[in-house]
């Protein structure tokens, strides 16, 4: 099976496209022609009309009747039709005679006396008056009956030029709609060669945009997608060699540890015993934060959602975190109001205790000791705004934005040693976000971190 590209079918196309309207505009010229040009003929006809009738009704005249016509019906007819003046044509100087007219005549009666009238729904008649009286009527055949030599060439040639003419439009097409056809396919194909890069792994690859329109667009669809696909693989293997990266340090500590004890360098005392749980606890909690991530990227991580009280699930958190706060020294200030809490919203209690459980430990590990963490719970319209602010050490600006990326710390305030894992923050967005709510981070007017998260609240029942 031959296989045509896109390029000749698009030429076929156009070529097509064009021929049909070359062919449709032929048509309507070749009858434009032909109709025009007959309808001149007749013009002339019905204007010579005129004077054939007065020729013939002075030739009556002086006969009487229309036997002279029956008699010598070819003298008298080119009399009729030459004579118009009265003269004889050869008194008719540097005139040229009018068009030849097959003439039908006939008598009053309307029995005919000259000519063969065929139908006479085709014949235009026009009264022979004399003395005021119709003595005869005389009329043309249609003048497409009786073209001459000369008249029939004028049409030929016509239509010659016109089937010249359509045959040079088509060759026109047929040169400039290949060069135009392989110019509008050109940024397919470059977009066709970009795609297979870009499936082979090259997503640096990009195209030209060369034009606003939908191939343009096209271009800058296909520019983008490029680019995300490009900022994904990064992505992942930044986010590879950060899993590998968190996981060699605990592994390598127990790895020290064990072969220590395996070589008598330590000797297997509770004490040591305990760190290597230490070690394993903290590998455990990263395994089990990647765990939980990954199941909410894929949308695995299962929610119950129900009509819950936000005071109660974030009370419920605090208060569980009130002893570690002591034993700290940092003070533990909430800002909530009971029996004034803002409509319930449609959550899972569990997932809702898991991220204020977060945040706040987000905030005992990483606020330096006298310090203090604010809690509190503001309504605003149909939103519930949740607020952690702590104390020192904050966080830079350009940081920011990237507190909620994936194993990212801010080295100055946030150590392995603390325990995180750089993933806590990245769980609690995913949270929210199946909540439909958002959560954002700003510096704290107390010099720390400020965690606001913003859940819609549930419409209140009938």
């Amino acid at each position: 099976m031959i296989r045509v590209g896109i390029t000749y079918r698009l030429f076929l196309s156009i070529l097509a496209a064009t021929c049909a309207a070359i062919l449709c505009m032929f048509l309507v010229m070749q009858w434009s022609i032909n109709r025009g040009f007959f309808r001149y003929l007749d013009t002339m006809a019905q204007a010579g009309m005129e004077s054939v009738s007065s020729s013939l009704a002075r030739a009556y005249a002086g006969h009487g009747n229309w036997d002279f016509l029956r008699a010598d019906p070819a003298y008298w007819v080119t009399r009729a039709l030459h004579d118009n003046d009265g003269q004889a044509p050869a008194e008719r100087q540097g005139q040229l005679p009018p068009p030849r007219l097959p003439l039908v005549v006939l008598d009053a009666d309307r029995r005919t006396v000259f000519g063969h009238p065929g139908k006479e729904d085709t014949l235009q008649y026009k009264p022979i008056i004399h003395n005021g009286s119709t003595v005869g009527y005389v009329g043309h055949l249609p003048p497409r009956q009786f073209l001459s030599p000369p008249q029939v060439q004028f049409l030929q040639h016509q239509k010659s030029e016109l089937i010249t003419a359509v045959l040079g439009l088509v060759l026109v097409v047929v040169i400039f709609s290949l060069p135009l056809a392989r110019r509008l396919v050109r940024p397919i194909t470059t977009i066709a060669a970009a795609t297979r890069e870009l499936a082979s792994g090259r997503y640096a690859v990009r195209v030209p945009v060369t034009s606003s329109d939908e191939l343009g667009q096209l271009a800058c669809s296909f520019n983008a997608m490029a680019g995300a696909l490009e900022k994904n693989e990064k992505a992942r293997r930044q986010w590879v060699a950060d899993i590998s990266h968190e996981l060699r340090t605990p592994i390598a500590v127990l790895r020290g540890e064990i072969e220590a004890l395996m070589e008598g360098v330590r000797e297997t005392t509770p004490l040591a015993v305990r760190s290597l749980h230490g070690e394993v606890m903290r590998l455990n909690r990263l395994v089990d934060d990647l765990h939980q991530l990954t199941l909410s990227d894929l949308g695995a991580l299962t929610y119950r959602k129900e009509r819950v009280d936000i005071v109660e699930v974030l009370t419920d958190s605090v208060d569980a975190s009130k002893v570690e706060f002591d034993r700290k020294g940092i003070a533990l200030v909430t800002d909530i109001i009971r029996g004034q809490a803002p409509a319930p919203v449609f959550a899972d209690r569990e997932r809702l205790r898991q991220l204020f459980s977060n945040l706040i430990g987000n905030s005992l590990k990483y606020t330096d000791s006298g310090g203090t963490l604010v809690v509190r719970v503001r309504q605003y319209g149909a939103t519930a705004n949740i607020d952690f602010e702590d104390s020192a050490p904050g966080v830079p600006a350009a940081e920011m934005d990237r507190l909620f990326d994936r194993l990212y710390r801010v080295e100055t305030s946030r150590s392995r040693t603390s325990g995180g894992s750089g993933l806590g923050l990245a769980i609690c967005r995913n949270i929210v976000e199946a909540h439909g709510g958002t959560i954002t981070a700003s510096p704290s007017s107390l010099g720390g971190l400020l965690m606001r998260v913003s859940l819609p609240l549930e419409e209140a029942g009938p």
